[in-house]
């Protein structure tokens, strides 16, 4: 899942070269988002399902953000051993965070690493960037 997502990871690093902060408009406050991206296959079988991704939200990732997330489905493909083509369902989370501090770090940390074990990942991938957010 990791080598599907380079491109992805790559242009939305683009926006990361600027350190000043965002200049948000009126009625939109600075906050961070971060969208983990969470293989479906087991070794390179299709394993997790989606009653068992909803049971790893409801008992890891609620708890952690209660304020609210998203779960979009998506897909991903890279090429793994001996050059082979390698396809995987994936399920994206995307999170509204306060700018990010130690806490939400460990926090996203502890879902990472809760959901390599469960389902023996080699990892999740994150992605976090600056955003100007309203409700």
């Amino acid at each position: 899942m990791r080598k599907a997502l380079v491109p992805i990871l790559l242009l939305s690093l683009a926006g990361c070269a600027s350190l000043r902060p965002p200049s948000c408009a009126a009625g939109e406050e600075p906050m961070r988002t971060a969208q983990l991206f969470f293989g479906q296959n087991i070794g390179d079988k299709p394993g997790v399902s989606d009653a068992e991704f909803h049971r790893f939200v409801d008992e890891v990732l609620t708890p952690r953000f209660p304020e609210g997330l998203t779960v979009l489905d998506g897909g991903g493909q890279w090429t793994g051993p001996e050059n082979r083509l390698i396809r995987e369902a994936a399920k994206v989370v995307v999170l509204v965070i306060p700018r990010t501090d130690l806490h939400t770090q460990r926090k996203l940390g502890e879902v990472r690493q809760a959901y390599v074990q469960r389902f023996r990942q080699d990892s999740v991938m994150m992605v976090s960037q600056r955003a100007c957010v309203s409700f």
